[in-house]
C-alpha cells in the first residue's frame, strides 16, 4: 500500500518511480498528442492515465464556457454499469474544484474531503481519489480524475506522474480545440463562398433561403428564421419570419414576432449579434410572463440573433435556435455566423437592385407603349372619327346618319379609354402594383434562365379576390417554378397560369424539361409547401404523361379560407 501525503509534489520529488513507469509516461504523452480529434484525444488520455499508475478507474472532464462539465469521458466500467448509473455528472463536489485556484486533490479516502457528495447509485464503491487540473497558461480546460477501491492507493510519485500527463493533455486539448475551430471556420468560409458565388451569378435562386439552410446545417440548429422588418413608420414594429429552415418552420413562416421577443429586438436596436443560453427566458408576453406563442418550447434553447445590416439600414435578423438542453453557442459560432449574415444582407440589397432594374425596364417599356398608343392608335382613331363625321354631314336625315353618329360616339369613348390606359402605364408605383404586374415582373426577372419567354395567362378578377399579403406567396411560387424549370429541368417551353375564383387561387407552372433531378434544392419546394399549408392549401409537384414537370399551388379564398 502506498502512503498518501498532502504535500504539493514537484518533479524532483520522484523517489520510487521505476524506469518502466517513466517509459509508460513517455508513451502516454505520445498517445495524448497523437490525434487532433478531441473525443479521440480524451479517450487516449484516460486510458493512458489508467495504464500509467495502475488505477482501475479514470475520467477526464472538459469544462464548458459556463464552468460546468461539457464533456466527460471515463474508463473502467462496463456498459451495463454505466447504463445503471444513468446521466453523466455535470461537475459538482470533488469534480468541480475552483478554477481560480487550480490545485491537485489527492485523498486517501474521499470521505475526508467536505466537498465530497458521494457516488450515484449503481456506481462501484470508490475510496482513493486523485484529481489534477488540465491547465495551459492561465486557462483551465478541465480535470483528470483517477479513483481506486482501496484506501491510500495514490502516493506522491503517482501524483507527479499524473501531473506530467495532465500538462501534456492540456496542450493536446488546446491544440484539438484550435484544430476543431479552424475546421469549423473552414466550413463556414466554404458556405460563405458558396453564397457569394450565388449572389454574383446570374441565377435567380433564393439566396436568403440558401443562407437559412446552410446556417442550420453548420450551427447544428433545430430552427433558423430570417426575420425581416416590414413596418412603414417604425420598421421594428412589424418583424416577420420571411424564410425558415427546420422541421417546425411551418409554425413560424410569415408570423409576426411578438413585442416581447427581446433577443431579436435587442439585435435590431443595437445592430450587434446577440447570444442567450435559453431563449425561453427571452420570450415574454405583455405581462412579462414566458410566452413562446410562435415557437415550439422544445426549440427555445440556446439561441443567437445576427443582424442583417445593409446600405439602407437594418433589414432584419437571422434567429438561430437549438433544442433545449443542447450546448450553448460560442463566441466563435457568433463570429462566423455574423459574417454569413453580412452576405445575407448583401442578398437583400441585390434583390432590391434587381427589382429596381426590372421596374426601370418596365418604365421604359411602358413609355414606349404609351408613345405608340398616342402617336399611332389615338391619332388614327381620331382621324377615323373625323372621316365618319364628314360622311354623316353629307347624308340626309334618317337612320343611317344616326348609326354613324353612334359609331363616332363609340370612337370617342375608345379614345378616352386609350388615354386612360396611357396615363395608367405611367403610374408604376410599386405599392399599388396589382398581382398581374408583380407576376409579370418576376417572369421578366427570371426569363434569362429560359431559352424561350414563358407563356403567362391570367384568369379571374385577381386584384379583387387576392389580398396584397398573398401576393408575395404567388411571386415566390412563380419564381421557384421558373428557376427549377430553367436551372434543373433544362426546359425550353414553360407556361405560367394564375387563376382565381371566389373559392380558390391556383398557380400553375408547367414545363417540358427533364424533370427535377437530384440536384434540385428541395428547400425551395418545402418553402412553397409551407406557404400553402399555412393558408390551408397544398402544393402538388408531378410529372404529366407528356413529360416535364407540373407544379400546382392551391390555396382557398374567401369563405373557403375560413374568412
Amino acid at each position: 500500500m502506498r502512503e498518501p501525503t498532502g504535500d504539493h509534489p514537484g518533479v524532483s520529488e520522484l523517489r520510487t518511480t521505476t524506469p518502466a513507469q517513466l517509459r509508460r509516461l513517455i508513451q502516454a504523452n505520445r498517445l495524448a498528442v497523437e490525434y487532433l480529434d478531441l473525443p479521440r484525444t480524451l479517450r487516449q488520455i484516460v486510458e493512458a492515465a489508467v495504464d500509467l499508475v495502475g488505477a482501475p478507474y479514470a475520467a477526464i472532464g472538459v469544462l464548458g464556457t459556463d464552468g460546468m462539465l461539457e464533456q466527460f469521458v471515463h474508463t473502467g466500467m462496463d456498459e451495463a454499469t454505466v447504463a445503471a448509473i444513468g446521466d453523466l455528472p455535470v461537475g459538482r463536489g470533488l469534480l468541480a474544484p475552483p478554477s481560480e485556484d487550480p490545485r491537485p486533490v489527492r485523498l486517501g479516502s474521499i470521505t475526508d474531503d467536505p466537498r465530497s457528495v458521494g457516488v450515484p447509485a449503481g456506481h462501484p464503491a470508490l475510496v482513493s481519489f486523485l484529481g489534477v487540473p488540465l491547465q495551459v497558461r492561465d486557462e483551465v480546460y478541465g480535470h483528470l480524475y483517477l479513483a481506486d477501491t482501496e484506501p491510500g492507493a495514490f502516493n506522491q510519485d503517482d501524483q507527479v506522474l499524473v501531473e506530467a500527463l495532465a500538462t501534456t493533455a492540456g496542450i493536446a486539448i488546446d491544440h484539438a480545440r484550435l484544430f476543431g475551430e479552424s475546421q469549423r471556420r473552414e466550413r463556414w468560409t466554404a458556405v460563405t463562398t458558396e453564397i457569394t458565388q450565388e449572389l454574383l451569378s446570374a441565377s435567380e435562386a433564393d439566396a436568403l433561403q440558401l443562407v437559412a439552410d446552410r446556417v442550420r446545417e453548420l450551427a447544428g440548429a433545430a430552427l433558423v428564421e430570417v426575420v425581416l422588418t416590414h413596418g412603414s413608420v417604425d420598421p421594428f414594429d412589424d418583424v416577420r419570419a420571411d424564410r425558415v429552415s427546420g422541421a417546425s418552420g411551418s409554425r413560424v413562416l410569415g408570423r409576426r414576432l411578438p413585442v416581447g421577443d427581446g433577443l431579436v429586438r435587442r439585435c435590431l436596436s443595437t445592430r450587434r449579434p446577440q447570444l442567450v443560453d435559453e431563449l425561453l427566458d427571452e420570450l415574454l408576453d405583455e405581462q412579462g410572463e414566458p410566452a413562446p406563442r410562435y415557437l415550439p418550447v422544445a426549440e427555445c434553447g440556446p439561441a443567437m440573433a445576427l443582424p442583417l445590416t445593409s446600405e439602407v439600414g437594418m433589414r432584419g435578423s437571422i434567429l438561430v435556435l437549438r433544442d433545449r438542453g443542447q450546448p450553448r453557442f460560442t463566441e466563435l459560432d457568433l463570429d462566423v455566423a455574423a459574417s454569413l449574415a453580412d452576405h445575407a444582407a448583401l442578398a437583400l440589397d441585390r434583390a432590391d437592385a434587381r427589382v429596381a432594374r426590372v421596374r426601370l425596364d418596365q418604365v421604359d417599356e411602358r413609355d414606349r407603349i404609351a408613345r405608340d398608343l398616342h402617336d399611332h392608335v389615338v391619332q388614327r382613331l381620331y382621324a377615323a372619327g373625323l372621316g365618319i363625321q364628314s360622311v354623316r354631314s353629307a347624308l340626309p336625315e334618317g337612320p343611317l346618319p344616326d348609326r354613324l353618329g353612334a359609331q363616332v360616339d363609340e370612337l370617342d369613348a375608345t379614345i378616352r379609354q386609350v388615354r386612360t390606359t396611357i396615363f395608367g402605364l405611367h403610374d408604376t408605383g410599386a405599392e399599388d402594383a396589382g398581382l398581374r404586374t408583380k407576376v409579370l415582373a418576376v417572369v421578366a426577372a427570371t426569363g434569362h434562365l429560359l431559352s424561350e419567354p414563358p407563356a403567362v395567362t391570367f384568369r379571374g378578377p385577381l386584384d379583387l379576390l387576392v389580398d396584397p399579403p398573398m401576393h408575395e406567396d404567388v411571386e415566390a411560387v412563380v419564381r421557384e417554378g421558373l428557376s427549377n424549370a430553367g436551372r434543373h429541368a433544362r426546359a425550353r417551353n414553360v407556361a405560367v397560369a394564375v387563376e382565381a375564383d371566389p373559392s380558390s387561387l391556383v398557380v400553375r407552372v408547367r414545363d417540358d424539361g427533364v424533370g427535377l433531378g437530384a440536384g434540385t434544392r428541395r428547400s425551395g419546394l418545402d418553402n412553397l409547401r409551407i406557404r400553402a399549408e399555412r393558408r390551408g392549401g397544398s402544393l402538388v409537384v408531378g410529372a404529366p404523361d407528356a413529360g416535364g414537370t407540373r407544379l400546382t399551388w392551391t390555396v382557398p379564398l374567401g369563405a373557403a379560407a375560413g374568412g
